[in-house]
């Protein structure tokens, strides 16, 4: 039996914190090249900054935001082999400004040509953590993309890249027929129709897309983040609200480092949780991937355990009967994958 299928998750997935200088710096100590970064400033209310290696290192997206991508030289410049190197711009690098930066491993390129879909996509992909980043074209008639990760995504966030449009998302934890939207509050919407998904389930190879201008418009460019589950790594799933201060446990099968939690039911705000952010149970500060704020103080926080989370707050992450989506990450396995049990935090 394996225990897990990634011993140190930190080679995939890591949180790096830092400061602001309004200059050149190159951040480093990720432990790997990344590709994709995810900058949010946590001491002022400014846009989250999200860059990837298939789209290229000068073009931002906005998580906060329906704005198409932007080109820019002077946000984030460069993938280095440990980090990231940053220009000037006072959105991702004020003086004095404190910053979060989540940073995933895909394959380390720009992406290859990848035919498995009716729409020629290019991907970059790691197989080992279930992470893949998916360029293509839209072509306004029901279609399928590959994605490359040889295993059913549990998740997968659109965005275009060439015009205005929504971050729209499905996931596991919501009919495919549905879709909810990472720069919005709003709950699930569910049309009961193929406009988004196309009614079909993602497979090993491909994920299907609709007529909807939001994934699919004709002549469109898009970027997809896609994400599959793996064993002691990353879980995607739903659980429903108790309403109690002694909140919901959701078993992962490792202790998490990261965790984005959204009420599907009712209109509340994306929420990161973060062990580098929060060092310390029971964790109540927050950053909202659907607006600008800085870092705030909840009253709904969670605690991150050796095998899971276990929320502590009576709405917005435990709503009484209110069906909660997650997307998680490891620090470390609950077990090994030699078996040997790892220690409670």
């Amino acid at each position: 039996m394996a225990y897990t299928d990634i011993d140190k998750p930190t080679d995939y997935f890591n949180t790096k914190l830092y400061t602001g200088n309004s200059s050149t710096q190159s951040i480093t100590g990720v432990g790997f090249q990344p590709d994709w970064v995810w900058l949010k400033s946590r001491s002022n209310a400014q846009g989250h900054n999200l860059f990837d290696a298939v789209r290229g290192a000068n073009k931002p997206l906005f998580s906060d935001d329906s704005n198409a991508e932007a080109t820019t030289t002077d946000r984030l410049s460069s993938f280095d082999s440990d980090g990231f190197t940053l220009g000037s711009n006072t959105n991702v690098n004020n003086t004095g400004y404190t910053y979060a930066s989540w940073n995933w491993l895909a394959d380390n390129t720009s992406g290859s040509s990848n035919t498995d879909g009716s729409i020629t996509s290019t991907v970059s992909a790691n197989t080992t953590s279930g992470f893949s980043i998916v360029s293509y074209t839209g072509t306004g008639s029901a279609s399928t993309i590959g994605h490359g990760l040889g295993s059913a995504p549990k998740m997968v966030i659109c965005k275009t890249r060439s015009t205005t449009g929504v971050w729209l998302t499905w996931h596991t934890g919501i009919s495919i027929n549905g879709q909810i939207q990472l720069q919005s509050t709003d709950a699930v919407y569910n049309p009961g129709n193929n406009l988004y998904w196309n009614s079909t389930l993602p497979t090993s190879s491909v994920f299907s897309v609709g007529t909807s201008g939001s994934v699919n418009g004709s002549g469109t460019d898009y970027i997809a983040y896609c994400f599959s589950e793996k064993k002691g790594f990353s879980k995607f799933g739903s659980y429903t609200g108790n309403g109690n201060a002694d909140g919901t446990f959701v078993y992962t099968g490792f202790k998490p480092a990261f965790v984005i939690i959204k009420d599907a039911t009712n209109a509340y705000e994306w929420r990161i949780y973060d062990n580098k952010i929060n060092p310390f149970n029971s964790m109540f500060e927050i950053i909202n991937p659907n607006n600008a704020n800085a870092q705030a103080t909840s009253s709904h926080g969670i605690d991150f355990l050796s095998n899971g989370f276990k929320c502590r707050g009576t709405t917005t992450i435990n709503t009484s009967g209110a069906n909660q989506i997650y997307m998680c990450f490891a620090k470390s396995p609950f077990v090994t994958s030699t078996g040997i049990p790892t220690t409670a935090r």
